[in-house]
């Protein structure tokens, strides 16, 4: 290969191949007279080098182009990475989103979960732009724990070149609401980075504050660039819709699949305290794709008597006009499908606290009423609100204004496609209870417990849930879920009977008892019959005086835990986020000092790397 030769009499090695000289011809021909100035400074700069420096494998790279360090090449062109911590995948399709926009207008942006982000990379960040979920009660999502331990510890650097900005998420009917997307916000200009714009906090109804968001932030990175760039927007930037990114089907989260119920039967038996359900979809002529781990989005309704009842209680036309999502629909559709009637949320409240002129709802949406309107809204739904505090003459069109979109509710998939192609099964529990003396039903379980006739369909699209899949087929798996929380577990064993996969797997099941709540015991005791399935511990919590839960069994088996763990195994926990995980992670740090011989910050950090290396995996709720 042909080298170009320097003709300085201190350098004689070779520096640039005929490729890389062509390669520096033709960006030179691509530049404007600004950035030729520039590289023709860094040339001439070359000559007084070393030739080590000369001969760096980055030394030559175009701007933009290489390791995620390097610096910029052109002056006033900075790098942009775009971090998203995500429990669900919503924070993820919206970093998808804001990085198909930067594109669109010329800016290359690099994308990461902060779950693989080497959080000593931030010192060297010059445009920072975090998507934030928030999780249950204010927490960061699981994957993203050793991220903000970093970010909020004393290890962090301090940021003075580094410009952020912040688009949090969350759910308006916790008391700390975007709480993750608040602390990261906080907390980076507490490091000295500078914001590009104040931090904007999300609903569940998402998607327009995120698109107004994406479309001022890259305006701002647009309008931030040298003017000799020649690109501009005219503040217009085109936001690509988020959502369908987990499937290549045309079905998603916009625009779900109509599947047909194939089945839908009550998998606990008589005497049981609890209805669950398992319900089964055909996904045929979808296109849909999932693996196991994977969510599906369901699209409810709401119960038809409810809608009766609110239009009764307010006095309203069931089939006046109004708006849903500027659309115009008649009352009645936009209560059962376009809004949600049963939970109220902070909006609610201020909303009806005017028309109904209530100086005690007033004072509960004040800044510092935070517990009391969490406590008030738990016990509270629509219904209860309008009723308590009347509001006399209210239009259809002032009602609907208060409420937010009704939701899709993600359910864990109980099913392979190799073991059952065109379909996808789901384990539903059905809420039931009792408030202010009224018998309530869960929106989503509701609905889909009523699904039993032959023509019924429910719309739905696949969520995908890149934190809880399978590991290689040759790696030892332990799961741990309770109630609703095996269904996974059922969809991962199926995927490795039929992969014939070698690596160990042993089940953690917990209900109420076991006559009537072992949901799926056919299967179980059919997997443990021909290998698939090597071990079976069970924990019913009712059938004896003293209660069992999955962590006791955890303790209990202690010892073989450990040497799984130790042998490389993947632990999964599905469940409650309030109660169970909590219980099992104290559990597993305890069985891991017990038995490795650590002491608590010792059994901490084992699970803490664990989780680092994707072999502690949760999906709580």
């Amino acid at each position: 290969m042909t080298a170009l030769k320097t003709s300085s009499p201190e350098l004689t090695g070779p520096i640039l191949t005929t490729t890389q000289l062509e390669q520096v011809s033709r960006l030179a021909s691509s530049l404007n007279q600004q950035q030729a100035i520039w590289v023709s400074g860094y040339f001439a700069g070359l000559s007084q080098q070393a030739p080590a420096a000369l001969l760096a494998p980055d030394a030559m790279l175009a701007p933009g182009v290489g390791s995620h360090e390097a610096p910029a090449a052109v002056p006033g062109t900075r790098l942009t990475t775009i971090l998203y911590a995500s429990e669900t995948g919503n924070s993820k399709e919206l970093a998808g989103s804001l990085a198909d926009a930067a594109k669109a207008e010329g800016i290359e942006a690099k994308v990461a979960d902060v779950a693989d982000y080497k959080v000593r990379s931030l010192k060297d960040e010059q445009d920072l732009l975090i998507v934030a979920a928030t999780h249950g009660e204010g927490d960061p999502p699981q994957t993203a724990l050793d991220f903000f331990e970093f970010l909020e510890g004393r290890k962090a650097p301090k940021l003075p070149e580094v410009r952020f900005a912040v688009l949090a998420l969350g759910d308006s009917t916790y008391e700390h609401y975007c709480s993750a997307g608040r602390r990261v916000d906080e907390r980076l200009a507490e490091l000295g980075a500078e914001r590009i714009a104040e931090r904007v906090d999300c609903d569940v109804d998402y998607e327009d504050d995120a698109e107004e968001w994406i479309a001022s932030i890259v305006g701002q990175l647009v309008a931030s660039r040298p003017e000799s760039d020649g690109a501009a927007t005219n503040g217009a930037v085109a936001v690509p819709a988020a959502g369908g990114v987990s499937t290549p089907s045309a079905f998603s989260k916009k625009n779900p699949f109509s599947a047909e119920v194939i089945d839908n039967l009550v998998l606990t038996g008589r005497g049981s305290t609890k209805e669950t359900r398992h319900v089964e979809l055909s996904l045929e002529d979808s296109g849909l794709d999932y693996q196991p781990g994977d969510a599906l989005g369901v699209v409810p309704q709401n119960d038809p008597a409810l809608v009766s009842t609110l239009i009764e209680k307010l006095s309203l036309d069931a089939e006046a006009e109004v708006t849903v999502k500027k659309e115009p629909a008649s009352l009645t559709d936009a209560l059962t499908g376009g809004f949600e009637i049963t939970a109220a949320t902070p909006r609610f409240l201020e909303h009806w606290a005017e028309l109904a002129d209530s100086a005690e709802l007033r004072a509960l949406c004040g800044t510092d009423q935070a517990k009391e309107r969490t406590a008030f809204l738990h016990d509270h739904h629509v219904l209860d609100i309008i009723d308590r505090f009347p509001a006399p003459g209210v239009e259809a069109e002032q009602f609907t204004a208060g409420l937010r979109p009704l939701q899709p509710r993600l359910y864990s998939i109980a099913s392979s496609l190799a073991a059952a192609p065109d379909e996808v099964h789901l384990t539903v529990s059905t809420v039931r209870y009792s408030l202010h003396d009224l018998e309530r039903t869960g929106v989503a379980s509701g609905y889909l417990a009523g699904l039993t006739d032959e023509d019924a369909t429910v719309p739905v699209y696949v969520q995908s849930n890149d934190h809880f899949h399978l590991p290689d087929d040759d790696a030892p798996i332990l799961m741990i879920g309770a109630g609703t929380g095996v269904a996974p577990y059922r969809a991962f064993m199926q995927e490795r009977e039929e992969r014939g996969a070698d690596g160990k797997s042993w089940l953690f099941f917990g209900e109420r008892n076991f006559r009537s709540d072992f949901l799926y015991q056919v299967e179980w005791q059919a997997m443990l019959k021909n290998g698939s399935l090597d071990r079976l511990d069970l924990a019913f919590s009712r059938d004896a005086a003293e209660k069992v839960y999955v962590q006791d069994r955890l303790r209990a088996r202690g010892r073989d835990v450990y040497a799984w763990l130790e042998e490389g195994a993947s632990v999964y926990v599905c469940g409650d986020a309030t109660y169970m995980a909590p219980d099992v992670n104290t559990a597993l740090t305890d069985l891991i000092a017990e038995h490795g011989g650590f002491d608590e910050d010792g059994a901490q950090e084992y699970l803490a790397d664990m989780r680092r290396n994707h072999r502690y995996r949760l999906d709580v709720y």
